[in-house]
Order: C-alpha cells, then structure tokens, then sequence
C-alpha cells in the first residue's frame, strides 16, 4: 500500500467521524460505506500501538 494513499485513508476516515459527531445519523452512514474492513484494521492497529507507547512512557 503507498504511503501517501494511507495518510488520504485515515483522514478521510477521521472527517467522516467527525461528520458523525455533527450529524450522527448521516455521519455513521457516510462512515459505514466509506470505512473499508482494510482500512478499519489500519486503524485498530494504530489504536492498539498509540496506547501500548502511552502505556510505556507511562512507566519511565
């Protein structure tokens, strides 16, 4: 996957979820058709890393 297609997807991803805060009924549906399962586990997997580095730094 390029680098640059990455950066579009998950700030695509992250205008539809604030779209839904907005407007959560239109905002959840433009999410659903527009959140891949690919790009829904790109996004989990960074979830998952932020915390585990958070939970790291935590401890020093």
């Amino acid at each position: 996957m390029n680098g640059d297609r990455l950066g579009d997807v998950l700030v695509g991803a992250a205008g539809d979820l604030a779209g839904a805060v907005v407007d959560p009924r239109r905002g959840l549906r433009q999410l659903r058709s527009a959140v891949s399962g690919r790009a829904l586990f790109i996004m989990a997997a960074g979830l998952v890393v932020g915390y585990l580095l958070a939970r790291s730094r935590a401890r020093s």
